[in-house]
This record gives structure tokens, C-alpha cells and sequence, in this order.
């Protein structure tokens, strides 16, 4: 079947991949839990790659955090994934929900305006008023979803939500069911075998903390840092570039060198201090990975549709200015600060730099 969609769900982008790892499993006979559409095994090659049987890396981290991900899923606690904005949270629920799950789509997205019927249930009042409370009436929710079908739940930044409303999380967590009340005092949906719940929070957030001692207690806590590997991020942010550019790509020449200065220009302002140890004040904006992919896809497709087909440090800095200032005007002042002394440097000896330089100065004059 064909798709014209800009982004579509893990579970159809890595098909082909979904569908050797389960030819392995046939091939090996690996235990796949109950509800679980893959192993264990092949849903950690799934996340960090097995270039073997031609399945790609798309977590470019912290491989034993992976481990305990998969591990912590298998039991009867909760994942709860936190981290600075842009270490790929979301990304990773994603995809374990594709692979474990076959179906990353029961999401709920949790902001101030998150009610109890977005973790629980709704009610279609047409039909409520026609005939009553009845199975039929029932909006449910993507946990009562999960439950049903023994899949995967993911609940983006929980810690937006009201305390109240995070709670109505804590029953289902330690129960594994959902009371319906309306239809019967006993009437409940029970989980099946492979559900359960996985939660993200940005540290950045205020109300990270706000979460109950007993909602606390149903998840178990992993931390996703910024990617430590210059290399490997150089290598996702290549990728990710490739894979959003689309047919794009073969007309525009984005060389290693210009990949690499737009990462190190990030790591710099991320850590405060430049490759050769210059200190720097972090601006308070996020200098995240996928900013950094962001930027790069923006300055490819200035240069392919603004320039010559050839992205530089031009296109890198001009492009830099919507992520690395935004409204702050102290962060203005650090960026000029990062110019006049780590770039400048740099721009002496090295060309792409120097273009940097030149581009950046006509922006933070």
C-alpha cells in the first residue's frame, strides 16, 4: 500500500526491518513474551541496529539503557523516560511500542487541558442519550485501548498534566484494569498479556517532581542524556538528514566537514565549553541533538533552493539564529561572544568556519 504522508508511524517506516527480526525469531525459536510480537533480543536490535540482517541503528546513546528499557517492560512496573529536551524520548517509546507492540498510535499527548477521559474514557452522547450507557457508547481512550489489546500505551510529557490526572494512572498501573462504573458495578476492562504504560517528562518542565510518591512508585525511572560520541552524533545527524531530505538529498552536497562544524558548534553551547576548552555561557535555550538535525535540514534546503545545491557554514549559521537565540536577548549576547572569540579562531584556519564566521556576523552584529 502506498502512503503520501510527511511522517509516518515506526511500525510502517521499519516494516521491512520488523519483518526479518521476526524471521529470526522463527529461524532461532527465541521466546517472545506473551502479547509481544518480537523477542526481546530482536526488539533491542530493532533500537540500536544489527547490521546483519540489514537493520538499521536509530538510537545512537546509551546501549545498556536499552537493555534495562526492554526489561523494566517485561515486568509489572511502568517506563517512565526522562531527560533534557531532544535526547529522543520520544523517538524511543516510539519505537518500542512499534516493535513490542506492532502499533506506536496509542499515545496520549498530556498538556494542562489533559482530563480523566484522556487516560480513561469518554462518552459518545448521541448514542448515551438514545440508549443508555452501553459498550457501544464508550469513546475509549488510548489506555483503555492498550488494555484491551495487550499492547503498548505511551503518554507524552506527563508531567504537563494536573497531579490529579496523572494519578487516575495509579489503579490501572498497580490492578492492570479499568473500572466502567456506567455499565455495572463489577463491569471492567482487564489487561491482556503485554500491556503496559510508557511515560516521558522533560527535565526542563517545571512539575517534573509533581508527581505522586504512588504514581512514582508504579514506574520505573530511566535517564536519557545528550549523545556523548561526537562521532556518533555526527553519524545521526547525517542520517537523519538523509532520511528527511527525501528525494531532495541527491541535489544537495552536505560534506562531512559541514555536518561536523554544525555539531561542534552545538556541543560547544550544550557543555559551555569549546573543543579546545575556551568557556563559554550556555545559552538558556536547548542546544539539543534534534535541534541540530533540525538546522542541518534547514540549511540543506537553503542551499538547494536559495543557493548552489551546496550547504556551508553560510547556511549553518543563518539557520542557527532561530534555534540559538530565539527570543532571549542575553543568549544574543552569548552567540556574539561565541563568534568574536571560539569561532574566530577556528575561521583562521579553516574555510568552512570562516564562512561561519562571515554568515554569523552579518546576523549578530
Amino acid at each position: 500500500m502506498a502512503f503520501d504522508a510527511i511522517r509516518l508511524p515506526a511500525e510502517i517506516r521499519y516494516a521491512e526491518e520488523l519483518e526479518r527480526l521476526v524471521a529470526r525469531d522463527q529461524a532461532t525459536h527465541a521466546a517472545i513474551p506473551p502479547g509481544w510480537k518480537i523477542s526481546p533480543k530482536a526488539v533491542r536490535s530493532f533500537v540500536i541496529g544489527d547490521p546483519k540482517i540489514e537493520v538499521s541503528r536509530k538510537f545512537y546513546g546509551d546501549d545498556p539503557l536499552i537493555d534495562r528499557c526492554i526489561v523494566t517492560l517485561l515486568g509489572r512496573q511502568a517506563l517512565m523516560l526522562v531527560g533534557e529536551p531532544g535526547t529522543a524520548k520520544s523517538m524511543l517509546s516510539e519505537l518500542f511500542a512499534a516493535a513490542i507492540s506492532g502499533n506506536s498510535n496509542l499515545t496520549v499527548q498530556a498538556t494542562a487541558g489533559t482530563t480523566e477521559d484522556h487516560i480513561r474514557y469518554s462518552w459518545n452522547y448521541a448514542l448515551l442519550l438514545a440508549s443508555g450507557p452501553s459498550e457501544e457508547s464508550i469513546v475509549p481512550s488510548p489506555v483503555y485501548r492498550a488494555l484491551q489489546y495487550g499492547q503498548l500505551a505511551r503518554i507524552e510529557e506527563i508531567t504537563r498534566a494536573a497531579p490529579e490526572i496523572q494519578d487516575t494512572l495509579v489503579s490501572i498501573l498497580s490492578e492492570k484494569q479499568l473500572m466502567v462504573p456506567e455499565l455495572g458495578a463489577d463491569t471492567r476492562v482487564w489487561a491482556r498479556p503485554g500491556f503496559n504504560i510508557i511515560a516521558t517528562a522533560n527535565l526542563r518542565d517545571r512539575g517534573v517532581n509533581e508527581m505522586s510518591a504512588a504514581l512514582k512508585r508504579r514506574f520505573n525511572f530511566e535517564t536519557v542524556r545528550p549523545i556523548a560520541d561526537r562521532n556518533f552524533e555526527i553519524e545521526l545527524v547525517s542520517r537523519q538528514l538523509d532520511d528527511e531530505l527525501g528525494s531532495d538529498r541527491e541535489l544537495v552536497v552536505a560534506e562531512r566537514d559541514v555536518i561536523e562544524l554544525l555539531v561542534t558548534a552545538f556541543r560547544d553551547l550544550r557543555s559551555g565549553t569549546s573543543a579546545e576548552g575556551t568557556p563559554i555561557k550556555r545559552p538558556e535555550t536547548v542546544m539539543s541533538t534534534a535541534e541540530a538535525v533540525n538546522v542541518a535540514i534547514a540549511a540543506a534546503l537553503e542551499a538547494r533552493y536559495f543557493g548552489n545545491g551546496h550547504m556551508t557554514g553560510a547556511e549553518v549559521a543563518r539557520q542557527m539564529i532561530g534555534v540559538a537565540t530565539k527570543d532571549n536577548t542575553e543568549d544574543e549576547a552569548r552567540m556574539r561572544f561565541y563568534i568574536d572569540t571560539v569561532v574566530r579562531e577556528r575561521a583562521r584556519k579553516d574555510k568552512s568556519w570562516k564562512l561561519f564566521q562571515s554568515a554569523a556576523k552579518q546576523i549578530w552584529r
